[in-house]
């Protein structure tokens, strides 16, 4: 099912069952904007075996490093935050009502189960909603979800029962959704947005590693925090790094089901392998460059534009310190910011060798210079 890499070992596959394991452990926990560390943890564990050293920064933005004393910095980027909710208000019935942590999608909530992450632990609850029965010649503006009308039902039946239990306002929520595989290399969760990017560039270094390749450059994987409230890591640890070349991943919407334009959204469908954006973010040089490398080694790509920005990390490293040439590298999704956000396993295989062929390709020497 797996394809082979190039490199001093050919026939390693790119996902082997260990990776695997990372991956659905790495998606099943929970990592909120602003909670990001149960997953940062996880995922810097796995990445510790195939790199020189390791930072955090003061918001929880993970970097691993290949060749730390190197001048010259190239960055793999993704986000490790998910969607959430916070508990805002409770009444005195024991409900709970939220605002968003990101732009989680409401319309989705009602019937979902949840975990709310208390001061004493992890509590189950579920979005409460009225029965169909109930809601039949009712004002049409109370019976459709909106955050206003949405609530939390634990079990509890009054306030103190909730301050029991350790939830308080700004507990924050997450979807108890997990991991699963469906027909057709077809996998689903509810935060492939976007640590599918976090495991992509994990798996990418593992390569490196592994197939015993020595960059002419350093090396910076990271995985950055507060992307879904205005790419705030990204912004924070890119005048860090002052990176020369950076490689953002992330996910992009499969257009091609229903209720989708493509006059707007463009052509892009799980499958057909990893998108690449035009906008002005994305350094063209250096997108001639991937384009380059995936007609070379026989990757698909499929091409879309953006406008005033990607609405990424792409722009914060982008437009960081004095510029740094930046691309994005997008995997196609389908149902973004639901329980079930779906991806091809094919997809993932062919944007991790994309990356994987480009770090190979670069030097310091690469010419990313409009007017040379």
């Amino acid at each position: 099912m797996a394809k082979a890499v190039s490199g001093n070992n050919p026939k390693r596959t790119i996902l082997p069952p260990a990776s695997l394991v990372f991956l659905k452990k790495y998606l099943n926990t929970p990592s909120p904007v602003g909670f990001e560390s149960g997953g940062q943890k996880i995922w810097l564990e796995y990445l510790k075996p195939y790199i020189d050293s390791y930072f955090t920064d003061a918001y929880g933005t993970a970097v691993g490093v290949i060749n730390p004393d190197a001048k010259f910095r190239i960055v793999i980027e993704a986000h490790a935050d998910e969607i959430s909710w916070f508990v805002n208000y409770i009444n005195p019935e024991g409900l709970m009502y939220l605002k968003r942590n990101g732009g989680v999608d409401h319309q989705v909530a009602p019937g979902q189960r949840v975990i709310i992450h208390g001061m004493k632990g992890p509590v189950k609850a579920v979005f409460g909603w009225p029965a169909i029965h109930t809601r039949i010649g009712t004002d049409a503006k109370e019976v459709h979800p909106k955050v206003e009308n949405l609530f939390l039902d634990c079990g509890a039946r009054n306030r103190k029962d909730i301050e029991a239990l350790g939830i308080h306002p700004g507990s924050v929520v997450t979807y108890q959704d997990g991991f699963d595989e469906l027909a057709y290399d077809t996998l689903i969760a509810r935060a492939f947005d976007n640590r599918i990017g976090g495991f992509m560039i994990a798996e990418v270094t593992r390569l490196l590693k592994e197939n015993k390749r020595k960059l002419p450059y350093g090396l910076y994987i990271v995985n950055a925090v507060q992307e879904e409230v205005g790419l705030r890591g990204a912004e924070m640890i890119a005048r860090k790094i002052k990176a020369d070349v950076a490689i953002i991943t992330d996910v992009t919407h499969d257009t091609a089901t229903p209720m989708v334009n493509k006059m707007v959204e463009g052509d892009i469908t799980c499958g057909k392998g990893p998108s690449l954006a035009f906008g002005p973010a994305v350094h063209n040089l250096l997108l001639s460059f991937v384009r380059d490398i995936a007609t070379k080694k026989n990757i698909p790509v499929q091409l879309r534009a953006v406008s005033r920005s990607t609405g990424t990390d792409t722009d914060s490293f982008a437009y960081a310190n004095e510029g740094c040439p930046s691309v994005l590298i997008s995997i196609p999704l389908r149902y973004m910011h639901t329980t079930v956000e779906m991806l091809n396993r094919n997809d993932i295989e062919q944007t991790i060798r994309l990356m994987y062929e480009t770090l190979l390709a670069l030097t310091p020497k690469t010419n990313f210079n409009y007017h040379l």
